[in-house]
Formats: structure tokens, sequence, C-alpha cells
């Protein structure tokens, strides 16, 4: 009898050797990840206003595949990932309040499965801790229940570095390398021009050291996400070097910009900071930000010590690719831009703190730990004295489009409709109207088919106080509207 309990016991460890070699938790361990995705699932419903509305980059995604609103131009720069990933909802219901729960999910799910790529490369208390870290900043509560491609292209990029390590160390694992793919081709679904900045280093690496499989598994998953980008480059945008000098002259034609200071005037709740100019904000609003490069090179030095630096210098690497063209190759700034290298810096600086509450001799862990303590219950109130109200704020901005539509409706000018003019897309999508342009980076139309589609279709235009009406819109009756004006058309029934 107790023969038989010694060998069950022996058979218990040798399985748990067993796992831990092939680099594998059991599924309880994975709880703490299960309870941060959670967690960050609930706070986004509590904190992101179901209700907030959709923002512009919204409304022209969500058309795309929408049931109920004509879709927006589509311009350059943009992919179709966001506009598939929300067609399961769109499709079929305009409510915003439902896309919003289906999103907090979705990116919760994604967050888990992320943070769970990584098990065996780091012990779970650091990812548990990372995944903590990348979700309690305001930028991705605030983005990841949005009809937006930066949070994707970020837990991604996560889920990517760590299967890369995996099937690097074990070429039998068939899981990382489906795992690589998918990532890719989910990044490059995205944004297929950020897929490759960050992949990069996995891509040197895997090219000049073996075994090759990893990185062309990564090549074959970019290839496949981001075909259909190129197809359409060649379709409608007149082949993929002019769609990519399209999509260059749209952010302000790349080239060296200095964006550091732009961004970190966005951190205090600028979604677009274009141009990016006004004080910037109070500095311990920005401390986190000069704060985690410090953590994140700890976190460096306490790998090469513990000899495991590939696991740690990887996804610094790749979080730097990442973060270069939007630090200083554009000339404006949004804080969703630095998604993808929050979520890879998390890894080491999470590193850092359990080290350095860890590390210290028994009689000053009390002490560091109560400084990690305070130090991550500061940086959480900072991230919610942001994200508070600049949901408010949003969701002020999003009833005005909303209060635009009901004029517009109340004047006659109901779908079928068309509108121009003054932030057209978003508010045509609000009152269900198609949106038109003769000039900027969304023109579609011309002056004269606009003045056609008058004839026989409503059409209104928004033109700022003070300014004149294009010239098919100068004989139209008018009213004033919230420091614009609105000039609208509507034949007679018949007409």
């Amino acid at each position: 009898m107790a023969g038989s309990a010694h060998a069950a016991v022996d058979a218990a460890r040798r399985e748990r050797a067993r796992r831990a070699s092939a680099g594998t938790v059991p599924n309880r361990a994975m709880r703490p990840l299960a309870a941060v995705a959670a967690a960050f699932t609930l706070a986004q419903l509590l904190l992101v206003r179901p209700g907030m509305g959709l923002g512009w980059d919204e409304t022209v995604y969500v058309s795309q595949v929408s049931g109920h609103i004509p879709a927006a131009f589509f311009s350059a720069p943009r992919a179709r990932g966001v506009s598939l990933l929300v067609a399961p909802v769109a499709a079929w219901s305009s409510s915003t309040a439902l896309l919003r729960v289906y999103l907090a999910v979705l990116s919760g799910l994604a967050l888990f499965l992320a943070l769970r790529a990584w098990r065996g490369l780091f012990p779970v208390r650091v990812l548990a801790l990372a995944g903590a870290l990348f979700a309690s900043l305001w930028v991705t509560l605030f983005y990841g229940p949005q009809a937006m491609p930066n949070y994707w292209v970020a837990v991604g990029a996560l889920t990517a570095v760590a299967c890369f390590l995996r099937a690097r160390a074990d070429r039998a694992d068939r899981a990382a390398l489906w795992g690589l793919a998918a990532s890719g081709a989910l990044m490059a679904w995205m944004r297929p021009v950020d897929a490759v900045w960050v992949t990069v280093p996995l891509l040197v690496l895997g090219l000049l050291r073996r075994p090759w499989r990893p990185p062309l598994v990564l090549l074959a998953g970019l290839a496949a996400g981001a075909a259909e980008w190129v197809i359409e480059a060649y379709v409608d945008y007149g082949g993929l070097a002019r769609r990519l000098s399209d999509a260059s002259a749209i952010q302000g034609g790349l080239g060296f910009h200095f964006a550091v200071v732009d961004q970190v005037r966005s951190l205090g709740g600028r979604a677009l900071c274009r141009p990016c100019t006004g004080a910037l904000p109070h500095p311990a609003v920005t401390a986190w930000w000069f704060v985690l490069p410090v953590f994140a090179v700890l976190g460096l030095v306490v790998a090469v010590r513990a000899r495991r630096t590939a696991p740690t210098l990887l996804p610094l690497a790749c979080a730097a690719t990442a973060a270069i063209p939007y630090l200083f190759m554009i000339g404006y700034a949004a804080p969703r831009f630095l998604l993808p290298a929050y979520a890879l810096s998390a890894i080491p600086v999470a590193g850092a703190l359990v080290h350095l509450v860890t590390a210290p001799a028994r009689a000053r862990r009390p002490v560091a730990l109560t400084l990690v303590a305070l130090g991550l219950a500061a940086h959480l109130a900072v991230q919610l004295a942001v994200l508070v109200p600049t949901v408010a704020r949003t969701t002020a901005a999003h009833r005005d489009w909303s209060r635009t539509a009901a004029t517009l409706h109340g004047l006659g000018v109901r779908p079928p409709c068309l509108l121009t003019g003054h932030e057209a897309i978003p508010v045509a999508f609000y009152a269900g109207c198609s949106s038109a342009a003769t000039n900027g980076h969304n023109a579609n139309s011309t002056a004269q088919d606009i003045a056609r589609t008058a004839r026989h279709t409503p059409v209104a235009t928004l033109v700022p106080a003070g300014s004149r009406p294009p010239g098919y819109a100068r004989r139209w009756p008018s009213v004033p509207l919230d420091g614009l004006r609105l000039y609208y058309a509507v034949p007679e029934a018949g007409s």
C-alpha cells in the first residue's frame, strides 16, 4: 500500500517535470491569467461606457460591414481586419452597446491567450503582473472595446514573440508554430505596415540563426494576413507602391519627425494630437511613461544575470521597432499607436518588479513590497484620472454628432441621403447617409456629381460658421448649428 503511494507521488513528480521541460503548466496555474483577463473585460464594461457612441475611425470600419449604414470612403492606410472583426455583430445589429460588449469580451479573451502563450518562459506571477500592467493603462482600457486595430496588433505581437521563442526552443512544438502563423496573420490583417515593424527583430534573428522554420512560418502568416490589403492595392489604389505612397501622404509624409514630445502631450487623454500643440500634461500623469523604459532595462539586467536573456531581450527589441515609426517618423501622435510597444514591454517590466520584491533579504522584503505596492496604486490612480474624463469628453463629442443627425432628419435629410463638408463621415454614419468629399484625403466625388445627386436625393453640407459654402450649395436653404452652418437640399417627392 505504502509502495503504491510512493509510486504515485513519484509519477506525479515525473509528470510535473515533464510539463516543465515541455514548457507547459497545469490548467489551474493559468487561473491568475484568466483572472487578469476577466478583470480587464469587467473594467472595460464599467469604465468605458457601452453607449459611448462610435468615433470617426470606428464609423469607417463598421460601415464597411454594416447592414444599416452605407460604406464610408476607405482610405489607403486602412486595412479590413477591424471590419471583419466586428462583422458578426455589425452585420445584423446597429446597437453600439452590443458591439462594445462583444469587443470587451473578445479583447479579454485575446489578452488571456496572449499571456498564456508565454507559459514556461516566465513564472505565472510575472505574466499575471505583466497582463495587469498592460490592461490597467488608460489607453488599453479605452481602446480595448473600440473598433480600432491597435489593440489587436498589440496582443498579436505579444503572442508572436512568445510563440517564436517556444518554436525555437522546441522544434516539435506545433502549437507554437500555429500560434506564430495566426498572430502574424492577425497583425497584418489589422495593420500590415505595423506588423512588419513589430516583427523585424524576429525575422532578422530567425534568418541569421537556425532553426529557420519559425521565421518562415511567421512570414507565411504575415503574407496571409496582408494578402487582401495587397490585392486591394492593385484593384482600387493603383498598385502597392501607390497605396504606400498615398498612405504616407495621409500621415503627413513619412520621414524624420521627432514625435516623442507629441506622444507625451497625448498622454493626458488626447485621442488624436494633430496638430500636437499646447501645454504638456502634469508630470504626475506622464511619470509612468518615463519610468517604463527604466524598469524594462532593469528587467533585462535581471534576465541576463539569471541567464534568461532571450525571452526578455526579444520582446524589448520588438517593442523598440514597433515604437520607432511613431516616435521618429510621423509628425503627430495618438496614444493608441504605442499599444504594441506597451504590451511587449510589460513582460520585462513585470520581471523587474517581481525581482525587486523577491530578491532582497527577508528582513527588507516588506519594505520593497510596500514601495512597489504604493507605486502600483499611484499608477492605477493616474490611469483612472485620465480615463474617466476622456470617456466623458468622447461621449459628449459623439452625442454632438447624434444631435446633428437628428437635426438633419428634422429638415428632411433622411436615408437615402448624402452628406458632405465638416466631419461628414461620422455625422453621415449617425444619420444613416452616404458621405462624399471633393478634396482632401477622403476625396471620392466631384462637385458636379454632388449637384446631380441633389436633384433626386436629399443632400446636406456642413460648413464652419463664417466660411463660404461650396458652389453647389450656395443657393440652398441653411440653418445655424453648433458653430456650423448646415446647407441642405431636399427634392420634392417624385422629382
